[in-house]
């Protein structure tokens, strides 16, 4: 049993070691200016790279550190998160990256239009650029070209969830289990 003077001991350590830690002063405009740049500059690619780097770090570790299930059991399910974080961040980044760039071709601003460029071209060149759009409000086109290819790759995503996310990450983990057990034929993992 916990006695009363041994938390009071732990409680004036920790106020002791507050009280040891110099003074920072944070400046709210410094966060808000740095959330806001991250929020206009960072596009959704970027944040699912982050995402799954994140992912990467922390999930196989917590998988391979769950003593509930037996040591097999443990290594596959390292194997397949490891395999659908791979395969969910590159499909995810890919679809992206392409509508956001598919949209940027499709969406330029009335004033970039080339004068001699046929008809058809410069109804192409603009035909998602939006029509009541300030043409020196370039941040506002950005946002909106990063918003429509985001949204339209997550129409995409419903569909390559089950063509290429499902059979990559059935791929990857099949070699990720076959290297497995073959360095520990090798004798390479000692448990």
């Amino acid at each position: 049993m916990v006695s009363v003077n041994f938390i009071s001991s732990i409680g004036k350590s920790v106020k002791s070691a507050y009280n040891r830690m110099p003074s920072v002063v944070v400046k709210k405009d410094n966060i808000i200016n740095g959330v806001a740049y991250i929020g206009r500059k960072w596009t959704s690619p970027q944040q699912r790279l982050i995402l799954g780097a994140t992912a990467i770090v922390m999930q196989p570790y917590i998988d391979w550190k769950n003593k509930h299930v037996d040591d097999k059991t443990r290594k596959v399910s390292v194997a397949r998160t490891c395999a659908k974080i791979i395969a969910g961040t590159a499909t995810g980044f890919a679809l992206r990256y392409g509508f956001i760039k598919g949209i940027k071709a499709f969406s330029k601003p009335f004033s970039e239009v080339p004068k001699d460029a046929k008809p058809f071209a410069k109804k192409m060149m603009t035909w998602l650029t939006p029509k009541n759009m300030d043409p020196n409000d370039m941040d506002a086109l950005d946002q909106y070209r990063n918003a429509m290819g985001t949204i339209w790759s997550l129409v995409a995503m419903v569909f390559t969830n089950f063509l290429i996310d499902a059979p990559l990450t059935k791929f990857l983990t099949n070699k990720f289990i076959a290297h497995q057990q073959k360095t520990e034929q090798k004798g390479e993992i000692k448990q």
